[in-house]
């Protein structure tokens, strides 16, 4: 299967028995979930998967799980690199990539501190990609445990590196999007926008596709909007517009909530997770995936999904 960066591919959320072990049973269900909904590639072992609570086994055991269930349809990449350590981050990298996912993803902020500087992010990188020569990578700029947003000038270097492939944008900053398309033009490398505030003009501009947390909660949305902005063009504004109000739910115990939706759309899991407790997951927030619900069904009988 020839692999194609560009589309809806969400960060898939993973599930947990009660106990708070992974239920791989349920995480097929939504993997077959994510797909039928449209999902044009699915990111697994990301910061929506809980990693930084997983060990080096049950990522590998996650990975691998995705990989089988998707069974060629779409394609999977995975992260998995929390520790500090770069020696111990290729360990876990090296694992996961024997899983049969089509690349590994970087992590952007596990490749420098805080306090370092390019020349430590880039020394890390090359050390990462030196040790996997057979690997395909993205990068990931994910938020926790802080944002580190590429430079002009290292993004340039992982477009022209051929082994890069693509990148997961949280800028959130249009200005920064337009400008990275200018970056990569001509190479390979992918760009994707997690922010829903800013996909629609970085779509126009040049982007590559949506990658981010809500696609757990509506991702056949999500491929309206990138199948039909170019020749819908009102009708996308409208409908990001939207999609940028009901995005705060995020805000509303995730991923519970993104597991409590699932569970309502008939998918067969827990609502365990080992970085929020349940009590979190309150009567404010039941309400909020309530309400959403309706107006999902109401955007589907609109545009006919």
């Amino acid at each position: 299967m020839k692999i194609e960066y560009k589309g809806v591919w969400p960060t898939m959320i993973a599930a947990f028995e009660p106990s708070g072990q992974l239920d791989l049973n349920a995480n097929r269900e939504i993997t077959n979930y994510l797909i039928d909904k449209g999902s044009d590639g699915l990111f697994a072992v990301c910061q929506s998967s809980e990693m930084f609570m997983l060990s080096t086994e049950e990522k590998v055991s996650l990975a691998r799980c995705v990989v089988e269930a998707a069974n060629g349809r779409v394609p999977v990449i995975a992260s998995g690199h929390t520790s500090d350590a770069i020696d111990d981050q290729i360990s876990e990298l090296a694992a996961v990539a024997n899983t049969g996912v089509d690349a590994i993803v970087l992590v952007s902020n596990r490749l420098a501190k805080e306090s370092e500087g390019s020349e430590v992010f880039m020394s890390n990188l090359k050390r990462i990609m030196d040790a996997l020569p057979e690997t395909q990578f993205g990068i990931y700029e994910c938020p926790y445990p802080y944002r580190r947003l590429l430079t002009d000038d290292e993004l340039k270097w992982c477009a022209q590196s051929g082994r890069i492939i693509f990148l997961k944008d949280v800028s959130c900053d249009l200005t920064i999007e337009k400008r990275r398309v200018d970056v990569v033009k001509g190479t390979n490398l992918k760009l994707f926008n997690a922010n829903t505030e800013t996909l629609l003009d970085s779509l126009i501009a040049g982007y590559h596709g949506y990658n981010g947390v809500m696609g757990n909660f509506h991702i056949d949305l999500y491929k309206w909007i990138f199948e039909n902005f170019s020749k819908n063009p009102e009708g996308a504004r409208t409908l990001q517009n939207a999609l940028t109000e009901v995005a705060t739910i995020e805000n509303f115990a995730y991923p519970i909530n993104a597991k409590y939706h699932m569970q309502k759309n008939g998918v067969v899991l827990e609502l365990f997770s080992r970085r929020l407790e349940l009590s979190k997951f309150d009567a404010v927030a039941i309400n909020k995936v309530a309400a959403l619900i309706e107006w999902e069904k109401s955007m589907h009988e609109k545009l006919g999904i």
